[in-house]
């Protein structure tokens, strides 16, 4: 069933690849903007991800620096924390 979100081309194409990623994995911002062929829109990805108004339906909370730190969730860091540790848990 598809989600009744709307946002640009781009947006849609960074939420389309962030429901492909499995639960309990991580993948960057880097690694986002790579799958959709955009690999110099890193900034973009993270802007997209602010711009998600779902937050588990697009798992943006799967979203990692590079660096495999946690950033920025717009519901607040701790409850980003809270999602990969559950998803962590029932892997």
């Amino acid at each position: 069933m598809p989600l009744d979100v709307q946002g640009t081309a781009f947006q849609e194409r960074v939420w389309q690849a962030l429901r492909e990623v499995p639960a309990g994995s991580r993948v960057s911002y880097t690694d986002i903007a790579e799958r959709i062929g955009a690999p110099k829109a890193v900034r973009a990805v993270a802007m997209a991800c602010a711009a998600n108004h779902i937050a588990v339906a697009i798992p943006c909370h799967r979203v990692v620096r590079r660096d495999g730190d946690i950033s920025g969730y717009r519901w607040g860091i701790e409850r980003k924390q809270q999602l990969l540790k559950r998803e962590t848990a029932l892997s």
